[in-house]
């Protein structure tokens, strides 16, 4: 049997051998961002603990709150695939569990933009004017919707709008 979806197709791949492969590609994916989050992480949790950083206004420390517990959101969502695993594991619902840990990783994802933005407004704040700082990281928001959404978007629409062609040998 053969299973083609917009032009990727495997050969001899039943529905649990899609849904393993599925599972092992979100696996892959979330190592790498539950590595970044969690450096990320560290290094926010060390800010609070700085002497000059008492000293900063409501503005940065109200960033900084939101920053830290965006990041802390995004690293429990990208952890929560292994906690779902073992509750469900042995139990029969590998598709439940490969949808579910897709969401889980969306979520993540929302998450750790906004603790990128808010470490780099905090930093970026620091050592220029604040209004620097704030078109600093709108433009850098622009620019990961750009890469993480709208040409994403733009891609798979196009693959829904055109037909899968053989690929050339």
């Amino acid at each position: 049997m053969t299973r083609s979806h917009a032009g990727y197709t495997r050969e001899e791949e039943d529905s649990g051998e899609r849904l393993d492969r599925h599972w092992n590609e979100m696996l892959q994916e979330l190592r790498l961002a539950q590595t970044g989050t969690q450096i990320l992480f560290a290094f926010l949790l060390s800010i609070a603990f700085q002497n000059q950083f008492q000293a900063a206004d409501q503005f940065t420390h109200l960033v900084y709150a939101t920053t830290l517990i965006a990041c802390a959101l995004a690293a429990a969502t990208f952890l929560a695939p292994i906690s779902f695993h073992r509750i469900v594991h042995r139990q029969g619902l590998r598709d439940q569990l490969v949808v579910i840990t897709d969401r889980f990783a969306r979520i993540g994802l929302a998450f750790l933009v906004a603790a990128i933005t808010g470490g780099v407004l905090l930093a970026i704040d620091v050592v220029l004017s604040r209004h620097i700082a704030l078109i600093t990281v709108s433009v850098l928001l622009l620019w990961v919707a750009l890469f993480w959404l709208v040409i994403p978007l733009a891609v798979r629409a196009r693959a829904i709008e055109e037909p899968p062609t053989a690929p050339s040998r």
